[in-house]
């Protein structure tokens, strides 16, 4: 019997780029998609995938699972926007708690094998790392607090109803295929449209902030065994680099790559300054290699951005809350 898996966020970096991997390898696997196109693009989307319009917080999603019956669930779709959530609350928890809610409700209805669930590493918040996996989260902003929400009331699923899930935290992932061309989140897709536009690189503070930056292709295989693995069955897992840099590290990478760019820094905002993971749990049960330096996954990441069409950039006209914004923002 044929397998179908159902990515949502399809049309996003880890959506689009997982579905091109089924594809690639795993060719007898149906691959069905949603996305409403609010953060991924169409281009993204390879032929291939089944691919539908839809915001996966409708109602008309219970349609989905039941004319396509999906053995396992990738649910990838958010607003990954951590650094505004504070400004955009109500937004954030629609599009990132209640959605999935919904999503949930459907696996546990139509008997969905494993949910494969992308948190964020954005769930440990100000802690020391390296993050691991036992340590008790501490969100510091609302898109951490989401994520967080989310995990536990799929974990309830999991106890009360028997749905089978898998929790991954990446640590930010990159590549092609990534939003370039929003202005709040993926610091390595916003340098590269500064850069494809003649304008500085912006680093919030000094830069000193530590990221594992981790290049998409090291964790395709990883988050497939997410969701066919038996050893990951119900199991929260780190998911990204071994190796962490500072900001303006990574920013002076960026530049030697590609020749071009000064950096204008810009006032402090709200974040965790050091945030990056061990990833003995991943190696052991979804066989997680780090491959990739910086340096090649910004050269391979930059000559795929060189051939991407002049988008309009995003940025609100409206916040939910103005006070505290940062002024870069207004």
């Amino acid at each position: 019997m044929a397998v179908t898996v159902l990515i949502t966020g399809h049309a996003g970096l880890l959506g689009s780029r997982l579905a091109d991997w089924f594809l690639q390898n795993k060719p007898e696997v149906r691959v069905v998609g949603c996305d409403d196109f609010s953060g991924g693009y169409r281009e993204n989307v390879s032929d291939g995938v089944t691919s539908i319009n839809i915001n996966v917080g409708s109602i008309l999603m219970d349609d989905i699972f039941e004319e396509y019956q999906p053995d396992v669930v990738y649910h990838f779709a958010a607003y990954a926007a951590e650094g505004l959530s504070p400004f955009i609350r109500q937004f954030n928890y629609r599009n990132n708690l209640v959605a999935t809610a919904g999503v949930v409700n459907n696996c546990i209805k139509h008997g969905v094998k494993r949910l494969v669930f992308t948190s964020s590493m954005a769930v440990y918040g100000s802690q020391k790392p390296p993050f691991a996996e036992r340590m008790q989260p501490r969100p510091i902003d609302p898109y951490g607090v989401a994520k967080y929400a989310c995990e536990q009331d799929i974990r309830i699923a999991g106890e009360q109803h028997g749905l089978d899930w898998c929790i991954l935290r990446p640590h930010n992932v990159y590549g092609a295929k990534q939003n370039l061309w929003d202005t709040y989140r993926n610091v390595l897709g916003i340098w590269m449209y500064q850069l494809l536009h003649d304008q500085p690189l912006t680093i919030y503070g000094e830069g000193l902030q530590e990221r594992a930056f981790s290049d998409i292709r090291d964790c395709l295989e990883p988050m497939w065994r997410a969701g066919f693995n038996a050893a990951a069955s119900k199991q929260i897992i780190n998911l990204g680099s071994p190796e962490n840099f500072s900001i303006a590290y990574a920013a002076g990478v960026l530049q030697g790559v590609t020749g071009l760019g000064e950096v204008l820094h810009l006032e402090p905002r709200h974040e965790a300054k050091l945030a990056h993971c061990t990833t003995a749990k991943s190696e052991r049960l979804l066989g997680f290699k780090h491959k990739t330096s910086l340096a090649d996954g910004l050269k391979d990441m930059w000559a795929w951005a060189l051939l991407q069409p002049d988008r309009p950039k995003v940025k609100r006209e409206k916040y939910e809350l103005d006070k505290g914004i940062y002024d870069y923002w207004k």
